[in-house]
């Protein structure tokens, strides 16, 4: 399973120490970042969800408002030792949409002010229906839906499903079915284009570079999945963003790519 990465930037060897502590590495991967460039770098080409930065320094302003130019449905938190005069720097934070966390008073609550705001966070709750309108009724089904949103970051492949359920993949498939539901080849589909579509929505990522951080083949490749789950090409998607490519897969797309080609 891919863990979505934290890049942190213009950080304090003290801040990261406490961020490595605070945030359990099954929920987030720190990656420092040193300057500009290579944050740059690291949200071209990682699954990021969030950046987390020092705005002490201009470096650390002029990333905030990068990230906010080119990444703006990106989650942003600054994390730094705040004093008492410091009214103007938090201010240009806020202006900036981050989420300021002050360092040394918060830290026991790092993981409570950072994970519930992360853009994987909000791309569950931007789904928080599926199971209901997918008619995903039964705990192994819901167990499943789970399962797959977390890995929506890579190629997921139903035994690999199954087998964190500790089921065989012809019971995972089988259940996963019942009851009118989409079979899970295409719950994955839907998935990962939803991850696809809420990426495209920040200008700064390109279809090419959505197709590389998500581990498809090929631009051409996330096209065609965007095609059979939604009905529109790679550049479509983010004009329907996680909930739209939902609504879309709903309108008749649930069925085998067979139906799809007929209808």
């Amino acid at each position: 399973m891919i863990v979505p990465v934290l890049p942190v930037f213009a950080a304090s060897a003290r801040a990261r120490a406490a961020l490595r502590r605070a945030l359990p590495r099954g929920r987030a991967r720190l990656v420092y970042c040193r300057t500009g460039a290579a944050l740059a770098r690291t949200l071209a080409t990682c699954l990021a969800d969030g950046v987390i930065v020092d705005p002490r320094g201009s470096a650390g302003r002029d990333a905030l408002a990068a990230c906010r130019l080119n990444y703006p449905n990106l989650p942003r938190f600054v994390y730094t030792a705040f004093r008492p005069d410091d009214g103007l720097l938090l201010r240009e934070c806020v202006a900036l949409g981050a989420v300021p966390i002050v360092e040394g008073v918060e830290d026991a609550v790092l993981a409570e002010l950072i994970l519930p705001r992360t853009a994987s966070a909000a791309r569950e709750a931007s789904l928080v229906q599926a199971p209901r309108l997918l008619r995903l009724t039964e705990p192994i089904q819901e167990r499943a839906w789970r399962e797959v949103l977390r890995r929506a970051g890579l190629p997921i492949r139903a035994s690999e499903v199954a087998r964190t359920l500790k089921v065989s993949r012809e019971h995972l498939s089988r259940q996963f079915g019942a009851g009118g539901a989409p079979n899970i080849k295409r719950v994955i589909d839907l998935a990962r284009t939803a991850t696809a579509a809420d990426l495209l929505s920040n200008p700064g990522y390109s279809v090419r570079g959505v197709a590389r951080i998500l581990r498809f083949s090929s631009a051409s490749h996330l096209s065609g999945a965007a095609r059979r789950v939604a009905g529109v090409s790679a550049a479509g998607l983010p004009g329907l963003g996680p909930r739209g490519v939902l609504a879309a897969f709903l309108r008749g797309r649930t069925r085998s790519r067979l139906a799809v080609s007929r209808s």
